[in-house]
């Protein structure tokens, strides 16, 4: 498969062009707006979003919401809230005459509702607790809300209570008995994640103690340490919920094992729908006629990258039917069509992130979008809205006829082009060759923005994590190839033997293999892109990557030590041993591995960057988040530690107040500042 060059292809390029032109900068980065999901009106006639602009001297985001209406021809966009705290997680009234957000406005996080009529928002819940997420049941009469409590407690008070009680204790030890002790970034204090429900009174207010739904389980709903309203969701008559859970006990931190439950709404004892998969179920949505209830599963226990399918459920009988079981994508998010007939879904596909359409009687699955990451859509009536990016644009809001495909959909939105308006950005290509196993892989290449013909340009050869992700034509605000095109740089990634959209095979190809497939095909796809692009200077090149890319510049280090002028580690897996025992999610390492350190240390140790190190000569820059508990302090310090001891030139960067990711706006100019120096050292001086 082979793309033309595209240069940008939004309505930033005609803006940059009558500028005069410059490089994207990490600045430009860091400052940019960033739309949120659509959230259409019941008629389709209005489209709510949040937009997220950063405040550098307060070093954070801010987010608020913003409304389009669509019946105007080239409406201009309205701000819907103002406070100085975020205004997140919109939801549209039945009548689409108010909505409902999430702010911490009143000094806590609660649910509030604002009329579009004119007027202020008025604060729907008034409770001693956060509220994490919440949804409003089709009838606008009842709240489904998630609370993290101490599930031996009576009430919310108890809770705060305790909270509270902690908070003056001196003593900062605590006690732990099973896993998770600690997940992502935080430690466990004792509370979970409950889904509750509550009536709104005539005042249109939460005036009663909210009623535990999922609080007998023990769980949490939704799930750590990224669940949201997506986990539950009311059925189209209000009077059943439906969610997913993991029972913890003492497995949680090696099981996959979520199920869907359902309650009824006013209270009741949740019902396992599946307790005969022990893999992952999610995302339960009853279709627009309550009679059947869609929801994703996979098939294999334990392995967090198995394929997610769709799963129909009928209501009455109880009859399950896997639904375009032949189409070899895993489903990211779902919606139904109002009419109920069809699936809207987005996947990984070839190096793109398309909406499709899915017929629910024949199961026969169209494309709805072309080249491109559609990250959020809604869908009512006739209309389709959804937000899509590439490599050379932020995501913005398109509107397209439901039914058709997005071919000629109406853009929404310019954020950033102002701001932009003089920014050039890199050009890009996708690119194919046979990779391992004979097999064809893809890759991308990107140029710098000012690049001349004739000219080579260095190249920084970017390595995705996951490892079953994908590093395709998409926008990124922590690794985007614009920002070293920006600086001068040529970019290739490649979407290696373990990516994502390209098939199950392909991506359950990397497990028990970290350090095989992937490694020829990296080797094989630079040496592809070098042949094919002759502006890409092979001598000047260097490796950087993140989480499994961080593991693949360890072995690189140790494997390819004659491939890179210098190299860039961002928490990296170092020692596998090490790893398999202080990782978090434990499944994750086992599958990956066959098994716990203890049974197969033969496996884990097969591909343990940490013994080859005395094979490395490359300069490396380490970087590692103190908060990370995914792949923990220890094995950032270890690379480091393993560097100097071999009198290898590396430097340390360490966040102490970062997780797996880098997220703070400061610190990540800082880690972008300090990466592009690395290679200007050993690229360009």
């Amino acid at each position: 498969m082979k793309l033309p060059l595209l240069l940008l292809g939004t309505a930033l390029a005609a803006s940059s062009a009558t500028a005069a032109p410059r490089g994207f900068t990490v600045e430009d980065l860091v400052r940019m707006e960033r739309v949120g999901s659509p959230v259409l009106s019941p008629d389709a006639s209005r489209v709510l979003y949040t937009v997220r602009a950063t405040n550098m001297d307060k070093n954070r985001g801010n987010t608020q919401l913003w409304m389009l209406d669509l019946r105007a021809p080239k409406a201009a966009p309205v701000r819907l809230t103002q406070a100085e705290a975020s205004s997140t997680d919109p939801e549209w009234a039945p009548n689409g005459e108010a909505i409902y957000f999430l702010s911490a406005r009143s000094g806590s996080q609660q649910v509030w509702r604002l009329p579009l009529a004119g007027g202020e928002a008025l604060r729907v819940t008034d409770l001693p607790l956060d509220v994490e997420n919440f949804r409003l049941s089709p009838q606008g009469d009842r709240l489904a809300l998630s609370l993290a409590v101490f599930r031996d407690c009576a009430d919310l008070a108890c809770s705060k209570a305790r909270l509270d009680a902690q908070a003056k204790n001196k003593a900062s030890g605590k006690v732990y008995d099973r896993l998770f002790a600690r997940h992502w970034d935080s430690w466990a204090d004792g509370r979970n994640n409950v889904l509750y429900s509550a009536p709104i009174d005539a005042s249109g207010k939460v005036s009663a103690e909210p009623v535990s739904l999922s609080g007998m389980l023990d769980g949490d709903v939704p799930s750590k340490p990224f669940g949201d309203h997506d986990d539950y969701h009311f059925s189209p008559d209000g009077k059943t919920l439906v969610f997913s859970a993991r029972i913890a006990g003492k497995t949680e931190a090696w099981s996959t094992n979520f199920d869907i439950y359902s309650v009824p709404a006013s209270g009741g004892t949740p019902l396992n729908l599946t307790p005969e998969n022990q893999a992952w179920d999610s995302k339960a949505i009853y279709s627009p006629d309550g009679r059947t209830l869609a929801y994703l599963a996979m098939d294999k226990p334990t392995f967090e990258a198995d394929r997610f399918h769709l799963v129909l459920l009928d209501v009455a009988s109880g009859k399950k039917r896997t639904l375009a079981d032949s189409w070899d994508r895993s489903i990211a998010d779902y919606r139904w069509s109002p009419d109920g007939k069809t699936v809207l879904a987005t996947a990984d596909d070839i190096g793109q992130h398309r909406l499709f359409a899915i017929d629910v009687a024949s199961g026969k699955v169209s494309p709805l979008t072309g080249n491109g990451y559609v990250s959020g859509f809604d869908v009512a009536r006739d209309s389709i809205v959804m937000a899509q990016a590439n490599l050379s644009s932020g995501a913005q809001l398109f509107k397209f006829k439901f039914g058709g495909t997005a071919d000629k959909a109406q853009q929404l939105t310019q954020l950033n082009a102002q701001a932009l308006a003089d920014v050039k950005f890199g050009a890009y290509e996708q690119f194919s060759f046979i990779g391992a196993n004979g097999e064809t892989v893809y890759g991308h290449v990107m140029q710098p923005w000012n690049a001349q013909p004739g000219v080579k340009y260095p190249v920084a050869f970017l390595v995705h994590g996951g490892p079953q992700g994908s590093f395709g034509n998409a926008w990124s605000y922590r690794w985007n190839p614009q920002v070293y095109a920006g600086a001068g740089y040529a970019t290739v990634f490649i979407d290696f033997h373990g990516s994502t959209g390209y098939g199950q095979k392909f991506t359950d190809s990397i497990s028990g293999d970290w350090g095989g497939k992937p490694l020829e095909d990296l080797q094989k796809g630079l040496a592809a892109a070098v042949q094919k692009f002759p502006w890409l200077d092979r001598e000047r090149s260097c490796a950087l990557g993140a989480s499994y890319g961080g593991f693949m510049m360890n072995w690189i280090a140790g494997n390819w030590s004659d491939g890179f002028k210098c190299i860039v580690n961002h928490d990296g897996v170092f020692d596998t041993r090490g790893m398999a025992y202080s990782t978090e999610e434990i499944w994750f390492t086992e599958w990956e591995n066959g098994g716990p350190y203890y049974d197969v240390p033969e496996q884990h140790e097969k591909f343990n960057p940490a013994l080859t190190v005395k094979n490395w000569k490359t300069p490396m820059l380490v970087v590692q988040g103190d908060l990370d508990f995914r792949i923990p302090t220890a094995q950032g310090l270890g690379t480091f530690t393993a560097l100097q001891r071999r009198g290898i030139p590396s430097k340390l960067l360490m966040f102490p107040d970062e997780n797996h990711w880098v997220l703070k706006p400061a610190n990540s100019v800082l880690w972008h500042h300090t990466v592009i120096d690395w290679l200007d050292t050993y690229l360009k001086k």
